[in-house]
């Protein structure tokens, strides 16, 4: 298949949610805030739509199964539930502590994998933080103590960001988006969070948030987590009329950062499918006589192809894939 597809996200509202995807990203929404926007995501609880073509409308999970994985997303991505979900989120205010558990841990509760992700900086206000990992190791015992006492934050690794930081998220860390930062986040296939603390909010209909404080105990990472954890932000490399930059390469999904100034041919692969989702700028991308505009916002998936592709415009846009640690061995 050499056509592109155009998806459009599922949105979500929650209480921390700004409106920036609304602004700067052209997201629709009847609700007066977007969260989260799933730009690709075969998941239960939100699955991307396509918008273009003879299956316009339909949900991406249920094109991959009409057509079949393996002609949709090739050979390296060997089941649907590998694909990752890749959102833009929009952090008004800070998302409560929280943890994601590990596949294991995750199968253990009869849920098929946990959540490791990335986060990549699009913006971010003067002085904005995020939370990452614990300080200095300390016991279960130790951390359920900070818990119930009030002072989790004090055991806490508090990390300035700006604009252009990469952030790797194993399962098991300890992690919060603080509020005004926006980013693209790119995770395993699961929607499975454990949250610690939330700050005492209520919810719109004045409910206190739920907490999972056992699983939290049960899967949390209690020691300081290397930051800078696989190959993560490698330096620009640059490329005739543009650059890429690795975000990140794990046992779940490779990411890049591409900038594209002009009329740049890039290859394409049998092996796997590529998603692209524009952060910025706007062009065509031609492939197999096919000619297709593309603007900030948009998110495009491109089944395998051994057919090389142009992108012509001045466009800045995350590139992922999936792939398995047996893939890059």
């Amino acid at each position: 298949m050499t056509h592109l597809l155009f998806l459009k996200s599922a949105v979500k509202d929650y209480i921390w949610g700004g409106d920036r995807l609304k602004k700067l990203f052209g997201k629709e929404s009847d609700c007066k805030s977007i969260a989260e926007s799933w730009e690709l995501s075969c998941n239960k609880d939100g699955s991307s739509t396509i918008i273009n073509g003879s299956d316009a409308g339909l949900a991406i999970n249920e094109y991959i199964e009409k057509y079949g994985a393996e002609n949709i997303l090739g050979r390296l991505c060997r089941s649907i539930d590998d694909v990752p979900i890749i959102k833009l989120i929009d952090a008004k205010e800070s998302l409560s502590i929280q943890v994601h558990p590990d596949d294991e841990y995750a199968q253990s509760k009869g849920f098929p994998c946990g959540k490791s992700e990335m986060w990549y900086v699009i913006d971010a206000e003067d002085g904005a933080e995020i939370v990452y990992g614990v300080k200095k190791e300390l016991t279960q015992e130790k951390f359920e103590n900070h818990i119930n006492g009030g002072t989790l934050e004090e055991i806490l690794n508090f990390v300035p960001v700006k604009k252009g930081d990469v952030f790797y998220i194993p399962a098991g860390t300890l992690h919060a988006i603080g509020g005004g930062i926006l980013i693209a986040e790119v995770q395993q296939n699961s929607n499975l969070t454990y949250r610690v603390y939330d700050y005492n909010r209520r919810d719109s209909e004045g409910r206190l948030r739920e907490l999972h404080i056992e699983d939290a105990i049960g899967c949390a990472s209690l020691v300081p987590t290397d930051i800078k954890q696989s190959c993560c932000n490698m330096d620009e490399l640059k490329l005739p009329f543009g650059s890429t930059r690795i975000l990140c390469v794990c046992d779940y999904f490779g990411t890049s950062l591409e900038k594209v100034d002009g009329k740049a041919i890039r290859a394409g692969s049998n092996d796997v499918y590529r998603h692209f989702l524009i952060l910025d700028g706007e062009g065509i991308i031609e492939i197999g006589n096919k000619i297709y505009n593309i603007k900030k916002g948009d998110s495009i998936l491109m089944p395998p192809t051994n057919i090389d592709y142009c992108i012509d415009g001045k466009i800045e846009y995350l590139s992922t894939f999936s792939l398995s640690a047996e893939d890059i061995e």
